[in-house]
């Protein structure tokens, strides 16, 4: 068991209370109308949800991203939608920014993330998912000023967001340079479009939708550039985003405590038979193996979150942020299911939480990472060899000596 202090507690009683009081009762109505929830932003606003990893020195409370996974673990289980946004107001975007960002950038996004904004990260393309670095989306130097070209879709928040951290190809004078991160805002930058919103299957207070850039002209103050320089600037950026990997797991994992909560509480209320289902053998074992995943899960996301404070990246564990995220995800599927389950018709029902609980959870084993690129990822490090995923990797590797 992962033993949290004494204010870390009161942090977690603090999420507690708000999402019992206010978060739960609004979410199904966010689910039923897909409308984004303002009034759960403005109280995690007031409550100094968003932005708390932001440092002090840009008006943030400077807490870690184990502080944060305590805030969106409570969320979570009440409404999944509303933890998703605690985790990008507080890991992904905003931590790359705050790590490698200009000082100009730092006080921007920190302004808008601390006002309620929650910061939307362009990386996936319609022909470029997993297969990241096969992105078009070019960022074409032109003075002191790029030019962004190119569509982007899945884009959580899209359409509510206003800061976006779009992730080019960069070409300077007709070459290219790497893939670099550009910053822009909906509303001050032309050029920036939204496009179709996805009729998504969970999460749907939530709006995921294209984004279409169209000769949007960002200035070069605008681009967020790590210490490596753009050529090797994208493995710095995406080093970032263990956090928000570590935050959707913990979306995951709040899901299935919240479902597993109220199956428990079910098994103990409801009588067939004569007696309490809690005293079927068949429902006892389902209870036992969903706490015990739901433990094991808890630990594995606190014990990656936790790692960011002793990693010289000042972010989480690429390894131990992968593998918590596939645990958790796809114990969230297994323990939101049978926790419906013991709810008989009931569990099917719209009126009870739980078959939005595991519409919410399928989300999980695929943004952020499927489960199995980022088993790629595990075996890379712990086969302490590079596992090229094209056709012709291996045969490239050979000829450099490197298979």
């Amino acid at each position: 068991m992962f033993e949290l202090s004494d204010t870390r507690k009161q942090l977690r009683d603090a999420a507690r209370k708000l999402a019992q009081k206010e978060i739960a009762p609004r979410a199904a109505d966010i689910d039923r109308t897909e409308e984004y929830p303002w009034d759960n932003v403005r109280a995690l606003t007031k409550e100094g949800f968003m932005g708390m990893t932001i440092p002090e020195a840009y008006g943030g409370k400077g807490r870690s991203f184990l502080d944060a996974v305590l805030v969106v673990e409570e969320m979570a289980k009440h409404c999944g939608v509303t933890a998703r946004i605690v985790v990008e107001a507080n890991m992904g975007a905003i931590s790359a920014v705050m790590k490698y960002g200009s000082e100009d950038q730092k006080k921007l996004c920190a302004e808008h993330v601390l006002a309620g904004d929650k910061p939307a990260i362009c990386i996936t393309e319609p022909g470029a998912g997993s297969a990241a670095t096969d992105m078009t989306t070019t960022a074409v130097k032109k003075g002191d000023t790029y030019v962004i070209n190119g569509t982007k879709h899945w884009i959580t928040g899209a359409g509510v967001s206003k800061i976006h951290l779009i992730f080019a190809r960069v070409i300077e004078n007709g070459e290219e340079q790497g893939i670099g991160g550009f910053l822009a805002i909906r509303g001050e930058h032309p050029g920036l479009i939204i496009g179709k919103r996805e009729p998504a299957m969970g999460l749907r207070g939530i709006p995921e939708c294209e984004v279409i850039f169209e000769n949007l002209e960002v200035h070069e103050s605008m681009a967020v550039i790590p210490p490596q320089g753009i050529k090797r600037g994208f493995a710095g950026l995406m080093t970032a985003y263990n956090s928000q990997r570590v935050g959707a797991g913990t979306v995951a994992l709040g899901l299935a405590e919240g479902a597993y909560e109220r199956g428990l509480a079910y098994t103990k209320e409801r009588e067939q038979f004569g007696r309490p289902i809690a005293e079927f053998q068949g429902l006892q074992w389902m209870l036992v193996d969903m706490a015990t995943q739901v433990t094991a899960a808890q630990t594995l996301i606190y014990r990656a979150a936790a790692s960011a404070e002793t990693n010289q990246t000042g972010f989480p564990d690429m390894t131990l942020a992968a593998q918590a995220k596939i645990f958790t995800s796809e114990m969230a599927i297994k323990v939101t299911s049978d926790a419906l389950q013991m709810f008989g018709a009931m569990g099917y029902s719209r009126n009870l939480p739980m078959e939005r609980m595991y519409r919410d959870a399928r989300m999980f084993t695929i943004g952020g990472g499927t489960a199995q690129v980022l088993r790629n990822m595990v075996a890379t490090q712990i086969l302490e060899r590079k596992l090229p995923q094209t056709r012709d990797g291996f045969t490239k590797l050979a000829a450099k000596g490197q298979a």
